[in-house]
């Protein structure tokens, strides 16, 4: 096995729900300088925008959560594109002459 592929730095970290306030605690390597105290230990926090304490399928509410306007933006984009295609259709209407009516065959 290769040697120091795995962090080595796993530590007690505090994960706290945005939502409320549900604090767990649990090991982790990632980042943080932020910090709360616990039962009088300080542990580095990590705030979450949403955890099984407050995500619809553990909880059975059913709303929608978004916080940082993912939905809204993804909704600016569609119609953005949709009135771009409009456009389109309409310069390619007004540049392109009106098709002729062809004549009917000659039977004899």
């Amino acid at each position: 096995m290769k040697k120091d592929l795995h962090p080595n730095n796993y530590r007690l970290v505090a994960f706290q729900d945005l939502n409320n306030s549900q604090v767990y605690l649990t090991k982790s390597t990632v980042a943080s300088e932020e910090t709360i105290k616990i039962e009088g230990v300080e542990y580095p926090l990590v705030k979450v925008h949403i955890s099984s304490s407050s995500h619809p399928f553990y909880t059975g509410e059913e709303r929608i959560m978004d916080i940082e306007g993912r939905v809204d933006k993804f909704k600016a984009r569609a119609a953005a594109g949709a009135a771009a295609r409009a456009m389109k259709v309409e310069k390619t209407a007004k540049t392109k002459p009106a098709a002729k009516a062809k004549k009917p065959a000659k039977t004899n």
